[in-house]
């Protein structure tokens, strides 16, 4: 019996990873397959939706915290990138770390009074916060340029070793490069997070708290901890955004972006790490796709919500990939 177990699991492992090198393979092909540049900036703008998705997985899907005001943090990095290379000249490859550690201070700032509070009560809270975020930005003029946001900032350069200098500029395919290896290295960061003793804790947090504490989980801790984690993820998401626009203001910072990546994890499943990716790919391109529909697409998108929950409640991959963690280790 522990034999045909042992080449299930083998099996299962081999076709996971068969589809991980063949999802990896025809993504970094895909700029050379379709070289449609309006093609790639949405897959590419589709990438940084799923770098938010695996920051809110984090808090949502791992921890079970639910959360309104995401958007926050991604308008924190982008912000903080901006205001150092506009008025510090810091480039960008040095601005994606004080991006991300801004952002996962203001996620830990957040969660010291949010964590006494759960359920919807949480969600009023964060999406109080959201909304404080993105007013603050609209009214510090002097510094974030109000409404009409910061512009100028700086596109990242990179050094080619015999070819100097190149300048990203508004070309589709190096930003679409540059969040496909962020996107890469955050899922492996997850992946081990979820497979190490910080993400067993969490998922014991998500499913009962009360237990958790009794079994000698510091809750508070590992909740702030996860606040922060997803906090910089999402700074990260936002610096890069900032250098491929060149421009940010704060309505694209809003309540709207906040649900739509909660949506993109629900949909994926919740604890799914590639479930939030296809999640944020689905509804990171569907609109697009739509879009001859231009009269009828949010229709179209909300049955297809709609249909998809009715279908499979747990998500797209919730069942093979959210539960995989959970299940106890047998002892030879």
């Amino acid at each position: 019996m522990t034999f045909f177990k042992s080449s299930i699991v083998n099996r299962q492992s081999s076709i996971r990873r068969t589809l991980w090198l063949s999802g990896a393979l025809l993504v970094c092909l895909f700029p050379i397959i379709d070289p449609n540049p309006y093609h790639v900036d949405v897959l590419t703008s589709a990438g940084l939706y799923a770098l938010l998705a695996l920051g809110l997985n984090i808090v949502v899907g791992f921890t079970g915290l639910l959360h309104l005001g995401y958007a926050a943090f991604f308008a924190i990095g982008a912000y903080t990138y901006a205001l150092l290379n506009l008025h510090a000249g810091l480039a960008f490859w040095l601005g994606l770390a004080p991006a991300a550690i801004v952002a996962g201070v203001f996620g830990v700032v957040l969660g010291i009074p949010a964590i006494r509070v759960r359920g919807d009560y949480l969600a009023i809270v964060t999406l109080g916060f959201g909304e404080i975020v993105r007013i603050v930005f609209t009214n510090l003029e002097q510094w974030t340029g109000g409404p009409n946001g910061l512009l100028g900032i700086a596109h990242p350069t990179l050094w080619i070793p015999g070819g100097g200098w190149y300048d990203f500029g508004v070309a589709s395919v190096p930003y679409y490069y540059l969040v496909v290896v962020a996107a890469a290295v955050v899922t492996v960061m997850c992946l081990r997070m979820s497979q190490s003793r910080v993400g067993r804790a969490w998922a014991a947090i998500r499913e009962d708290e009360l237990a958790a504490s009794c079994a000698g989980i510091n809750t508070v801790q590992l909740k702030l901890l996860a606040q922060g984690c997803g906090a910089a993820i999402a700074g990260l998401a936002g610096a890069i955004f900032a250098a491929k626009q060149g421009t940010i203001t704060p309505d694209s910072f809003d309540f709207i972006l906040s649900v739509m990546i909660l949506a993109m994890v629900v949909l994926g499943g919740l604890g799914s790490i590639p479930g939030a990716i296809v999640g944020a790919l689905v509804l990171g391109t569907l609109p697009e796709l739509l879009r001859g529909f231009a009269q009828y697409r949010m229709l179209c998108f909300g049955l297809v919500m709609i249909v998809m929950m009715r279908i499979r409640p747990q998500g797209l991959l919730g069942i093979n990939f959210a539960t995989q963690n959970l299940l106890p280790r047998e002892t030879p």
